[in-house]
């Protein structure tokens, strides 16, 4: 068993590979509980689909697709905060009308270079970790520390708008730019996450790690210790079963961390349904 783990590790794809995982499985959780404390996972599926078309037109040009998808996922922010308050559209809408014109227009975008370059792109929809070069990690780690390093020194008052929005900003809290920077920090998670999961399919990464920590822990920082680990085992898990069966390696993240969300669906102590139809039986025993 030991030997079967160790064995891929021998490839410098794989070892790319596993600090990609470790980093983006972090990441994801960390961000996620707050998407997933203020309900605002939409949100977060608005912005992954908005950032193709900065990553199209990056690739088009030559330049780094980090940045561009980074500045694409901005705007898509941008736009939907402007229909919202310069109109009577509700936000759910806004989100919905920006992801779905950002995602077709980085749907062509890719059709029209696949086209013109002979290239599969695929992989910005659905993820390949295993293809990850040297740059990538990197332009990952460097992410994913300004990332956690802006959630630490800002826990507390990242806490209290997440809780109380009306309270924070009573108590002369910048809530404006403390929803624009959880929004920079959405952004950047999902751009750090495309090699992995691709841009479709890392809403799951951001929300279902914390979701199933919510099903097992209270508090807020115990919901991004043990959704991080969560995040973390699914995306080696995932990882390794790319590798042994020859499967998409974003799609396999994905359906491990969902097993785990239904195990702790089925069995959580706290919320478990199969735990809460049987706790009545033991009281009336």
């Amino acid at each position: 068993m030991l030997q079967t783990l160790i064995e891929p590790l021998q490839y410098g794809f794989m070892q790319r590979s596993l600090i990609i995982a470790i980093l983006v499985g972090l990441l994801c959780a960390v961000v996620g509980s707050y998407l997933m404390v203020q309900r605002l996972a939409l949100l977060g599926d608005a912005i992954s689909h908005s950032v193709l078309p900065g990553l199209a037109i990056a690739f088009m040009i030559g330049a780094n697709i980090f940045v561009g998808a980074f500045i694409a996922g901005i705007v898509s922010t941008m736009v939907i905060a402007f229909i919202k308050t310069r109109s009577p559209i509700k936000e759910d809408a806004a989100m919905g009308i920006v992801f779905s014109a950002f995602f077709a227009l980085g749907v062509t975008l890719i059709t029209v270079i696949q086209k013109d370059n002979k290239i599969d792109l695929n992989h910005f929809l659905f993820g390949n970790i295993l293809s990850v070069t040297v740059d990538e990690v990197r332009d990952t780690t460097i992410i994913a520390a300004i990332v956690l390093i802006v959630i630490v020194l800002l826990y507390k008052e990242l806490l209290f708008y997440t809780f109380d929005p009306l309270g924070a900003q009573a108590a002369g809290l910048p809530v404006n730019r403390l929803n624009f920077g959880l929004m920079l920090l959405i952004a950047l998670t999902i751009v750090a996450s495309m090699k992995a999961v691709g841009v479709i399919l890392v809403l799951s990464l951001l929300i279902t790690p914390g979701a199933t920590a919510y099903l097992l822990v209270k508090r807020l920082h115990e919901v991004m210790i043990v959704g991080a680990i969560i995040g973390v085992i699914s995306s080696i898990s995932g990882m390794y079963i790319s590798y042994f069966y020859n499967l998409p390696s974003g799609p396999a993240i994905v359906l491990v961390v969902s097993s785990l969300f239904t195990l702790a669906l089925l069995f959580s102590p706290r919320h478990g349904i199969i735990f809460a139809s049987r706790q009545p039986r033991k009281q009336a025993l």
